[in-house]
């Protein structure tokens, strides 16, 4: 399955902005789907992840009740809708496929990545 990562763009504090993870090749309704991201010198961190039915989902503290992440499995994506950004959360944002249908933070479970797409917050 190919990702497909978009959305990302420039805004300003407290802004917003609305991510889009797109699956081509194989449908992934039965995929796990997670959000991460990387700033620069620094690692690849778990954001928002997703289970393959969508009733189960996961956060990292510091996007807890700004973020949230959603699927729509007949448009084979998921979003991950980013309200009251800090310029904290600037990073390359990258989606991830679970085979396992899982939600989890954990990085090496996921067999599939997107490209990243770019998010800058600034202050």
């Amino acid at each position: 399955v190919q990702l497909q990562a978009c959305g990302g763009g420039l805004v300003q504090a407290g802004g917003s902005l609305k991510l889009s993870c797109v699956a081509s090749g194989r449908t992934f309704s039965s995929y796990g789907v997670g959000w991460f991201r990387q700033a620069p010198g620094k690692e690849r961190e778990f954001v928002a992840a997703i289970s393959w039915h969508g009733r189960n989902t996961g956060y990292v503290d510091s996007v807890k009740g700004r973020f949230t992440i959603s699927r729509d499995n007949a448009k084979n994506a998921v979003f991950l809708q980013m309200n009251s950004l800090k310029p904290e959360d600037t990073a390359v944002y990258y989606c991830a496929a679970d085979s396992r249908g899982y939600y989890t933070s954990n990085y090496h479970a996921y067999d599939y990545w997107g490209q990243g797409t770019v998010v800058t917050v600034s202050s």
